[in-house]
């Protein structure tokens, strides 16, 4: 695999497990100084008074220092700042570490814990909390788990190694097995295997079919059942947004807790942690690609309705 040349390195550290911002100077640039690029950039954006106050404080560094008034501007040049963050309602729910060597850290993620920083879920997320927690400022995602879904969520803890675990995952070459809580359809014929073709587009918070080419795989197996519900083991074979999620809408099977299928009623608002999404990331299975050794991880966690179902009906009545 050909590896990303990730550049040099930040001249500035984390903070609260968080890379600074990198900013690219564009190569066809005409502004006379970086601070006038700065100003063009981000002064809509935050606000010309904020950009100018960050300046004279030295909160813009390049490879050979603060930025100052007259930092010439050169084409493809870098500049990290650390952008400010909004206070975030904490995650009131521990990371557990599953396993930890030179190469990898495994952990059993809770619902409502963002894996990596984005949008507003920026210091409340696994991978923050992990490098801050383990000292471990190179810690980098394998791959991601919506922050609603809890379970197995794998990390690179050497940089040299990224590109190797990484593409287990872009070329399907992990066995990946989940749970999930649904109701119970007794006429339904499963296992079943949902094939379609899946879109989600930037600002949208649901994906959806079109008609095409399928682009998702999933194989969808009832466990057992009891009460109304049933527990469902679910392998994804293609690894879309979501798609798990839309193929159990799809075959009538809603995931219990779930905001987006069959039908958006609306994001989870922070500090609200009463209804988790019943789906967990089980097992995740593969053949190491650094020691060649068969490596196989499963969560601890349970899913509360159906482990506790009568609690579970009490938050939702609630």
């Amino acid at each position: 695999m050909r590896r990303r040349n990730p550049g040099p390195a930040s001249p500035l550290p984390q903070r609260n497990g968080i890379d600074p911002v990198r900013v690219r100077l564009p190569p066809d640039g005409t502004w006379p100084t970086v601070p006038a690029y700065l100003l063009h950039r981000y002064g809509t954006a935050v606000g010309a008074e904020r950009v100018e106050a960050m300046l004279r404080g030295g909160e813009f560094v390049s490879a050979d220092g603060p930025v100052g008034p007259a930092t010439p501007y050169r084409p493809g040049g870098l500049v990290w700042f650390h952008r400010e963050t909004e206070p975030e309602v904490p995650v009131p729910f521990p990371v557990e570490v599953l396993h930890r060597d030179e190469h990898l850290v495994v952990v059993d993620k809770p619902h409502f814990l963002a894996t990596t920083p984005r949008g507003r879920h920026v210091t409340e997320t696994a991978l923050a909390r992990l490098r801050r927690d383990l000292a471990l400022p190179a810690l980098s995602p394998a791959h991601r788990l919506d922050r609603l879904t809890a379970g197995v969520v794998m990390f690179v803890a050497d940089p040299r190694q990224r590109g190797a675990y990484q593409g287990l995952f872009e070329r399907r070459l992990v066995r990946k097995e989940y749970e999930a809580v649904a109701g119970h359809l007794p006429g339904l014929e499963l296992p079943a295997t949902v094939r379609c073709r899946m879109v989600k587009e930037r600002g949208e918070l649901a994906a959806r079919t079109v008609p095409g080419e399928p682009n998702s795989e999933s194989r969808i197996e009832l466990i057992e059942h009891r009460g109304g519900l049933g527990r469902y083991r679910l392998e994804p074979h293609t690894g879309r947004t979501h798609q798990l999620r839309l193929h159990m809408a799809t075959l009538g099977l809603p995931i219990l807790g779930d905001p987006l299928y069959p039908e958006v009623v609306g994001e989870v608002a922070p500090g609200d942690f009463r209804r988790p999404l019943q789906l967990l990331s089980r097992v995740v299975e593969f053949t190491d690609p650094v020691t060649g050794g068969r490596r196989r991880f499963e969560s601890r966690r349970t899913l509360q309705a159906w482990t506790c179902p009568r609690e579970w009906a009490e938050t939702v009545q609630g």
